[in-house]
């Protein structure tokens, strides 16, 4: 019996750059298909910088026909500036998804970091680590951009597919966990 496959889209949105991760779910097994960065220049009028997020997300979703994104919800900050253009890439890749027929997933900031590393607190390093350690990566990506957007699919794959809702659900305690899930044992 051949097992199907599936590819969730991770996004990390941002008006001058943003993140992009894809991972390839094959049963529980769980693959790097691509990730990186979409840079727009600054000096680009912010309704175009729009309009290229939404030409690369579809091309993105065309090209790699995921059956779902997820993506981070913005954080509350106090510059309500960067916010409000934040929500706008946010927003754009949002509708691009969308127009695309896939399903759209928002996680906080917090629930990734929760769900990759198990600290909702946890550094872009350490969430780094841990994806290198699920998805066997060798290369350091060259912004943690690319590797947040990843962090976001990984969460979501956690969240609705995985580890998570299988496991914990079943587990009647870490030790029962732990036998179940000898994998996210760290040695």
């Amino acid at each position: 019996m051949q097992k199907t496959s599936k590819i969730i889209l991770g996004i990390d949105p941002g008006t001058v750059i943003m993140g992009y991760g894809l991972i390839k779910l094959t049963g529980n097994q769980m693959e790097l298909i691509e990730m990186g960065t979409l840079k727009f220049s600054a000096k680009l009028e912010p309704y175009e910088r729009l309009k290229k997020i939404q030409q690369k997300i579809t091309e993105i979703i065309q090209m790699q026909k995921p059956v779902c994104m997820a993506i981070e919800a913005p954080f509350f900050g106090k510059n309500v500036q960067s916010m409000l253009k934040l929500g706008r890439a946010q927003g754009v890749a949002i509708a691009s998804a969308m127009h695309e027929g896939i399903d759209v997933f928002e996680y906080a900031p917090k629930k990734i970091k929760q769900s990759v590393t198990g600290n909702g607190n946890a550094g872009k390093e350490q969430v780094y680590k841990m994806l290198q350690h699920l998805l066997q990566l060798k290369n350091k990506p060259a912004s943690f951009d690319a590797s947040d957007a990843l962090a976001v699919a990984v969460c979501h794959h956690f969240q609705n597919c995985g580890i998570h809702n299988n496991a914990i659900a079943k587990s009647k305690d870490w030790k029962d966990f732990l036998q179940k899930n000898p994998e996210r044992l760290k040695k």
